[in-house]
Formats: structure tokens, sequence, C-alpha cells
């Protein structure tokens, strides 16, 4: 198969790019950024001048100094052609050991010698041993899994010049990395988690989030089973990973059975309540009568809520819990338990920072070529867009605060704005609410006088939150304001409209004033004063013999998170604007007018309206986007749709340009396209993918590189593949 081409970043000074890696180590949080790839070139017919360039890549095979050296010489063949006015004298791999914190590498002259060292954060060097080349080579592939791209190009965006290559092509490479795995497994915390894990442990962890990746991208459930089955047997916490890859390869019943035996000696193990509770909310959605989907739930409600329990300071079982509540249709339990959540700023994966190059050089391989792609990038930067859309900023949410969202636009969906914002004020205190009613505390009150109701949970804070949460109205309504791009050739989303028949969410009260206010009024009482402040934060009702006639009204609502008051607000901006789309679609229509808009602002309302969770109408905006020029996000949007339908023709339509994209842009692994394959594959056995592939219109060699994936799945036996 055809490798990608290699794009080369110049440097201004020879070796900086490796200086500014090194200087780097000592930020790196977790599993650390790309390989890094240093070649020195000389011009053959001036052998005194050097030139420095690098790219990045990922997937290489790191288990020891001498594959590496030979990625080295690989490059060097690439550059021997009749055309070649430049050779490769040296060249340096570093490849990041997030085990040990140090950066391997090995450094090849060409001809000459090969030497392997490792570097630590103070940049000092030390001998390379074989232990911290299994641990580097682990480290290569879960890199290669956590910076592969989904095919909509957001990856590939975000760093320059890298080659993504799979790291596992065979099962004898697969032996080899479930081996590594093995024996580095215990360790695997060391490595860090998702953003959505507030501590790592040994069962959610980076390495255990790209082990069930590889077993969900190939479908080697067996290798996956026997694995944890091993591991179990030292641990019993690994249940939880064992019943994920059961369920993954549908022996439900097995991985119900192995749960039971495990909650048995590990009650409270919140990882394997939550998988039970993910299961059984699963399973309810495809219950063939009510009571049976009630029953479900009820039983998933009950998973959830010990989880809660077992694991108060983590985002995924309150998140998990409010889902339940939602699927319950529980609406004002939903939006409490949502208030609950622990919510944890976002830290994105470890990047280079490298510093600005001399000049970048990225080639195109001829057999990526392909027409509608190459005109992309060209087509892209001169559009027009509206500045509204430009600034949702539910756009830039991930981790914790992303699921949030997801949730509040789930209820959004199901019962509408009006009234989420009507059970909104039924469940927290609001803030003219708490103005009318808040009491006028005597000066001379102290703990002993005060008759107190519930008690300080000091440990129910909600985590960080970002500054972008913390936004306050005022600059959502600037925002507003802000008037349109004149020089836009694209109607704007206002045109002097107002949004009629969407209310805007009125203000909760802040904590920080009720905190103010209390503090003011009671006399210097720490204890007191906290007690005050969490009072309204408790998740259950606490009934009190002393009732406050002033509080009568407040004592059973709770004191809304700044983050979710935020979350309200930008929910607001989102419905408004896609209102106010819809509202202008249907009138152009009416006139018989095309509504006109850059691709840009399509593809920005297609993933507004699937925010939303507005599918139709987001398949409509991104095939408006793909009228007007390609956009890997557009396509990797209606993918999903086609895939949900069932649509064999159009998926694989789909994916052959997504592929021969990711190969102009020196990617041959994306594990959500090698997926696609193998599901169609599984769907419609080989043979038949095979054909409807061969009978596009498309060049040959573009067809080749959709064909190598599904040589992929014939190496590894997968379902469908015989025949």
């Amino acid at each position: 198969m055809v490798a990608p081409a290699v794009p080369e970043i110049t440097e201004e000074v020879i070796h900086e790019s490796i200086d500014a890696r090194t200087e780097s180590l000592v930020s790196l949080r977790e599993l650390g950024p790309p390989d890094l790839v240093h070649l020195l070139k000389q011009p053959i017919r001036n052998p005194g001048k050097h030139v420095g360039v690098y790219h990045h890549v990922t997937g290489v095979d790191a288990s020891s100094s001498a594959s590496l050296a030979a990625y080295i010489n690989t490059l060097t063949y690439r550059d021997h052609g009749q055309a070649a006015t430049m050779k490769i004298v040296e060249g340096v791999y570093c490849c990041y050991n997030a085990f040990a914190r140090l950066d391997m590498r090995v450094h090849v002259t060409i001809p000459g010698t090969v030497e392997s060292y490792c570097v630590d954060e103070n940049g000092k060097k030390k001998a390379a041993t074989d232990e911290l080349w299994l641990e580097t080579y682990l480290c290569s592939v879960l890199r290669a899994y956590s910076y592969a791209d989904d095919g909509s190009g957001e990856t590939i965006r975000k760093i320059m010049g890298v080659r993504r290559f799979n790291p596992v092509t065979n099962t004898e490479t697969e032996h080899r990395f479930l081996s590594a795995a093995e024996q580095l497994f215990f360790r695997g915390w060391q490595l860090g988690s998702d953003s959505v894990v507030q501590v790592p442990n040994i069962v959610s962890n980076h390495l255990t989030t790209g082990l069930l990746k590889y077993f969900h991208t190939t479908g080697r459930y067996p290798s996956g089973i026997n694995l944890f089955e091993k591991l179990r047997s030292q641990n019993v916490e690994v249940a939880s990973l064992l019943a994920k890859v059961l369920f993954m390869g549908n022996e439900e019943v097995e991985g119900v059975r192995v749960l039971h035996q495990a909650l048995k000696e590990l009650p409270m193990d919140y990882v394997m309540l939550d998988t039970q509770a993910e299961f059984l909310l699963k399973k309810s959605q495809s219950a063939a009568a009510p009571e049976q989907k009630e029953e479900r739930l009820r039983m998933a409600l009950g998973c959830a809520d010990r989880s809660t329990v077992a694991a108060p300071a983590e985002f995924g079982t309150w998140a998990r819990l409010a889902q339940v509540y939602v699927a319950m249709e529980d609406w004002g339990n939903a939006l409490t338990i949502l208030n609950s959540c622990p919510m944890f700023t976002y830290q994105d994966k470890d990047a280079p920072v490298m510093p600005e190059p001399k000049d970048v050089h990225l080639p195109t391989l001829p057999e990526t070529r392909l027409d509608e792609i190459d005109s992309e990038p060209e087509s892209r930067f001169s559009e027009q867009v509206d500045p509204q859309l430009l600034n949702l900023r539910a756009a830039g949410y991930r981790g914790t605060f992303q699921q949030a969202y997801s949730i509040l636009t789930e209820m959004t969906k199901k019962i509408g704005w009006d009234q989420l914002l009507k059970i909104r004020s039924d469940v927290f205190v609001m803030e003219d609410e708490y103005r009318n009613e808040k009491p006028e505390y005597p000066k001379n009150r102290n703990a002993s006088t005060d008759g107190l109701r519930g008690t300080p949970d000091p440990t129910a804070t909600n985590g960080e939150t970002s500054e972008d949460e913390e936004d306050n109205d005022e600059e959502v309504e600037g925002k507003e304001s802000k008037p349109a791009d004149s020089e836009s050739l694209a109607p704007t989303l206002i045109n002097g409209e107002k949004d009629e028949g969407l209310e805007k969410p009125s203000s909760t009260v802040d904590p920080a004033d009720v905190k103010k206010d209390e503090a003011e009024a009671v006399s210097p009482s720490p204890f007191l004063i906290t007690v005050l402040i969490y009072r309204e934060q408790l998740l259950t009702n606490v009934q009190g013999a002393n009732n406050d006639d002033h509080l009568s009204k407040l004592n059973n609502k709770r004191l809304c998170e700044r983050w979710l008051d935020s979350l309200f607000m930008v929910l607001y901006e989102d419905l408004r604007v896609y209102t106010i789309w819809r509202t202008q679609m249907a009138q152009y229509r009416a006139q018989s007018m095309q509504y006109k808009k850059s691709a840009e602002e399509w593809e920005i309302l297609g993933a507004l309206a699937e925010r939303l969770q507005h599918t139709d109408e987001a398949v409509e905006a991104y095939r408006a986007c793909l009228s007007q020029r390609f956009s890997p996000k557009a396509l990797t949007g209606i993918l999903r749709v086609f895939e949900k339908n069932k649509n064999t023709r159009e998926t694989v339509a789909a994916t052959i340009r997504l592929v021969t994209w990711q190969y102009r842009w020196y990617s041959e692994f994306s594990p959500e396209l090698l997926h696609t394959i193998r599901t169609l594959i599984e769907d419609e056995g080989a043979v038949k993918v095979r054909s409807i592939i061969q009978a596009t219109s498309l060049p040959q060699n573009v067809l080749d590189l959709t064909h190598h994936y599904a040589a992929l799945c014939a190496t590894f036996h997968s379902n469908g593949t015989d025949g």
C-alpha cells in the first residue's frame, strides 16, 4: 500500500524544533505529543550547507531503536529519486515515554551509526533500557489512537504536518500490543485519563480507553475477552472492562453474569455500577412494552444512584443518573442531578509547541488527487461568515461541559424550551423570588439562637469552571446586539426581526450573592456561614422542625450553579439562531426564493442543528454545504445518518471521499472510518462491499485507498470477510 506523502517544515535555526521539544517536556501532562522526526539535509551540489526540516508522526513501531531508525531510512529512499536535489545526512526520531516521563531519541547518521538515548525533563541524557522501550512502544500505540482523526478533519487541522499510520496492522502486531498492555496494565493510571474522569484508576485511564477503542474499531472481541479474563484473576475490578467487551461482542448474558459476580465482592465499585446502569439504560430503549421499559429504568436508577454514592466526585456517575431521569421523564430530578455534577476544566491533549517555521511544504500524493477534494482548501478561506454564527459558544464546549450540554439539549428536544424554563423555575431559586422573599436577619443572630436546617456538605462543590462558563448575562446580551458583518453577501440571521416565541431565560440567584447577603447579616461564625451557603445545595430535601416564614417558598428549591445558568444562556443563543434560521428558510420557500449562505455558514448551521439533536435539519444544512465545496466535517455528519439508516451505497460513497481526504493530509489510519468499513462488511459481506466500491465512477487509485481498509478487515478475520 502506498504511504502518505511526507510534509516538510523548514526551521529558521537548525535543531530548534528539537530544542523546543526538550523545553516542553516539563509541561507535558499525559500521553505526550506526536513523535517528532527531524532531518538534516544538504544540497547535493553544495555539501557545506545544511537545512533542518521536521514533521510529526504517529503509529510507527517504537518497540526498539532499530525500528525507529528504519523509519528514518525509509525517508532517505524517498529522497533519492531522479529529481532529488537534497540528501538526508542525519535524522533524529523523538518518541515520548509517558510512564517514565522521558523522551526516547534515536540519532541516525547516514551513512554511519545509530545512537539511542533518552532525555529527561531537565534535558539530561540517560541510557535507554529494554523496559523503557516497552513502555515507549505502548505509549506510541495509544497515541496513534488518541491523535487519530474521526473523519471530520478537526484533529488533522489542529497540528500541521502529522503523518498518521495504523500501529496494529495484523495479528502479530496485535499480540505484541496486548502483551505490552498486559505487562503494564496496573500502571496505566500513571498515564492520566480523559477530561471527564477526575481521578484515574486501574480501569479508568488512557490505557483502558485505548484498549476499548481498539477492540471497538477492529472487532477483535475474543482477544479483548482473553486479555481481561487474565487480568481479572489478578484484580476483580477489571470485571467492568471484561463486561464492556462482552457487551460489544453481543455476549450480553455473560457480561451481566460477570458484573453480578464481581459486585458481590465489590458492591460499591462505581465503574461496575455505572457499566450496569449504562447497559440497562440502553436496553430500556429497545424494550418491547412500557412495563418492561419502566422496570429496566427502575433498575438502572438503582445502579446509577449507588454509583454516585460510591464516587461522588466523578462527573460520569452523576451524568449517568441524570440520563436515567431524562429517560424516565422525571425532568425536575434530572435538572437537580445535572446541577450536582462536578465540573472540571477541560484539558486538551498534549500538543507540540514549535517556533515559527521558515517554510512549510505540504506535498500532494498523486494517488489522492480528486477534484472535489483538492478545491476545498482554496475556497474555504474566502467565504463570508455571519458573526452571529461565529459567536455560538456551545461549539467550543468540550469534556464535562459538552456532555452536560448534551443532556440539556436532549431535555429541550423532548419537552420544549418553554416547559424546560418552567421546570427550571420550579427547581431553582430565581433572582426575583430571592430578592422579594429575602429575610431580614437580626443583627445579633448567631449559631446558638438559630434553628438550622440541614448540615453542611463541603464536598458538594461543582469543581472548577472555565472562564467561558462564567460569562454573565450582559456578555451574552452584548453578543446578541453585535451587528452583522456589513460586507457579508449572505443574509444575516437577524434582518431586523425579533425571535418571537422564544422566551429568554430569567436569571437565577447567584450563590455568591447568597453568600454575601447572609454573611453580612450574620455575626461572625464560620460554621454558621458554611451551613447557610450550602443549605440549599443539598441533593435531598431536608425537612426541619422550624420553618422560616420568609423562606417558605425557597426551602424546597436549590441554588443553580453558575455553570448551569451559563449553559441555559448558551442554549438560548443556540435555539434563537436555530429558530430564526428555520423561520427564514420557511419564508424563502413560501416565496419560491433561494436561501443563500456560504459553505462555512451551512457547515456551522449543520453543527448547530446536530447539537440541538435535529437530525433532518442538520443533514439539510450539511448537504447545502457540500453542494458548494467539499467539507469533511459536513460529510462526516451525513455519514453518521447514513450508517444509522443502513444506506449502504451512500455510506460507501461518503467513506471513499473521506478516506481519500485523510490520505491527502498524510493520514492512512482513522479508527472511525475503519469501524465504518468493518460494520458494512459484517452487514453486507466483503464481496458486496468491494463490488460497491469498485462500481463507483471514481479513479482506481482513489478506490485502492478504501480497498486498503477492507483488506485490514480481512487480515483480522472480521465477520463477513469470508463471503
